[in-house]
């Protein structure tokens, strides 16, 4: 099963166990956090398309760190003029552990299990 989610601007392919980068997103490191926007879910019998989003489903990740990205230089230079500049930027991420893909069918599982009134058990005593 695998889902595409929509984060940061971005469309990113994930499944349950997957550890992906994103861009620094507002969450402490061991939280769980929740993609709301999933364009598409897919599992071995049916593919769901959203328009835009597919409603019902939601994917959870753990924040697992926080870092920066490799060094990229960036050079102006105009000819003829002596003109040269050098600047560094290194892209900060969020590293995050997908956990689980809730789909609408778990959600009313999920309801229908919570709802069940609890079975008695029989406690009367027997006399002897």
């Amino acid at each position: 099963m695998y889902a595409i989610i929509e984060s940061c601007g971005r469309q990113y392919k994930v499944s349950e166990g997957d550890v992906v980068f994103f861009e620094k997103l507002e969450a402490e490191e061991g939280k769980k956090i929740t993609f709301d926007n999933v364009v598409l879910v897919s599992d071995d019998k049916k593919v769901e398309v959203g328009t835009p989003f597919v409603k019902g489903i939601k994917v959870e990740g753990k924040v697992v760190s926080h870092g920066k990205g490799k060094k990229i230089l960036v050079y102006k230079y105009k000819a003829k003029k002596n003109y040269r500049r050098t600047q560094g930027h290194r892209q900060p991420y969020t590293k995050v552990e997908i956990t689980k893909i809730k789909t609408a069918t778990e959600k009313a599982e999920a309801k229908e299990t919570a709802t069940k009134p609890a079975e008695k058990k029989n406690t009367e005593k027997k006399e002897a």
